[in-house]
């Protein structure tokens, strides 16, 4: 098989966004390819006992999942498993089509192994989406759906969007999530307060059991940050994913001056926010860390300190295709050497 490193070299050479293109045409094909496909799920995907556990309701094999963003029109769900992921988040979807911001809108920092995205919630929109996801779910591994409102759509009728969304992919995911926390949409986060979170997770609970969980931005103070949570949660959230992208620039040099910053540069202020929630809520509600994560330490660290799950998206970009073999290998390891049977041992350890 040819060199990751060779592969990026040559995909590097490409604007952002147009290499992702090229990735997703890949990835959308690469099922069809049988002998390749095989081989690279049994190549990188690990299905080790110390891994597996129930998480929602869900039998997981391990918890790298790829965080939302990646694949948001569900056309490579098939592809997830021969790169390793125990489990994969589609979306953000809004219930019409829309294009996303104007381009450039995706930048690199590989010095940093950290990306910058203005993106806008681009995607076919519910319908559309909904048509893909009907094809393979239910999939080998857990599918979550994140859901988001259209740009366009006033902050008076946003739960309406939330609601529409919810009906369509509530029978066709194993979890849901309510992303109020992207940078790209104007005014979006200004729906983390407690009177939406409480009125959209309300609704929610009346429309469906489905497991749905609140996605938070990490450019709070850590108090409101665990308010908002503890609210959602009382108001029927099953979890809590911490933390979307950071618009604190000063994290990378010489950045835009808009869009979110995510991979490795954000990983000790997505971690920080995330253990503050965790202190509070880790006995209460499930738990995914996802920001700046790139190897098995970090993993670790947040799994001991309240994560049943993490999500990757950055990383993988940087590292490709062996990065969840190598993560979760590692995690054996070090789980085995803390004389944990299970990873849901680990969990929360932090406070034991």
């Amino acid at each position: 098989m040819i060199n990751y490193e060779t592969i990026k070299k040559i995909m590097f050479n490409f604007e952002p966004e147009t290499a992702h293109h090229i990735a997703s045409f890949g990835l959308k094909a690469l099922p069809y390819c049988r002998t390749i496909n095989n081989y690279m799920t049994e190549k990188n995907f690990v299905d080790n006992s110390i891994l597996t556990q129930e998480v929602l309701g869900i039998k997981f094999h391990n918890p790298i999942g790829l965080a939302a963003g990646f694949d948001k029109n569900a056309d490579m769900i098939k592809a997830m498993p021969s790169l390793g992921f125990g489990y994969t988040e589609i979306g953000t979807m809004t219930p019409r089509a829309q294009p996303g911001n104007d381009k450039p809108r995706l930048f690199r920092y590989p010095e940093q192994e950290s990306l910058q995205n203005a993106m806008g919630f681009n995607n076919e929109g519910a319908f559309e989406v909904i048509t893909n996801l009907k094809k393979v779910y239910p999939f080998a591994i857990p599918i979550g759906a994140s859901i988001g409102k259209n740009k366009t759509t006033p902050e008076n009728e946003a739960l309406n969007d939330y609601e529409t969304l919810i009906k369509g992919f509530k029978d066709i995911c194993d979890y849901l999530v309510v992303n109020i926390s992207s940078p790209n949409t104007p005014n979006l986060r200004d729906l983390q307060n407690e009177e939406f979170i409480k009125a959209v997770f309300g609704m929610a609970k009346s429309l469906t059991d489905t497991p749905i969980l609140l996605k938070i931005a990490p450019d709070m103070e850590a108090q409101t940050a665990i308010t908002l949570c503890k609210t959602a949660v009382d108001a029927g959230a099953d979890g809590i994913i911490a933390t979307n992208t950071t618009n604190d620039y000063t994290l990378l040099p010489n950045p835009q001056d808009f869009g979110g910053i995510s991979g490795k540069v954000m990983s000790e202020k997505s971690y920080n926010l995330f253990k503050a929630i965790a202190a509070e809520l880790h006995d209460r509600t499930t738990l995914i860390s996802v920001g700046g994560i790139s190897d098995a330490k970090d993993a670790y660290r947040r799994i001991k300190a309240g994560a049943s799950l993490i999500q990757i998206y950055s990383a993988f970009i940087f590292q490709g295709p062996s990065m969840c073999k190598n993560i979760n290998e590692e995690l054996i390891a070090l789980i085995k050497a803390d004389g944990y049977n299970n990873i849901s041992e680990a969990i929360g350890a932090d406070y034991k």
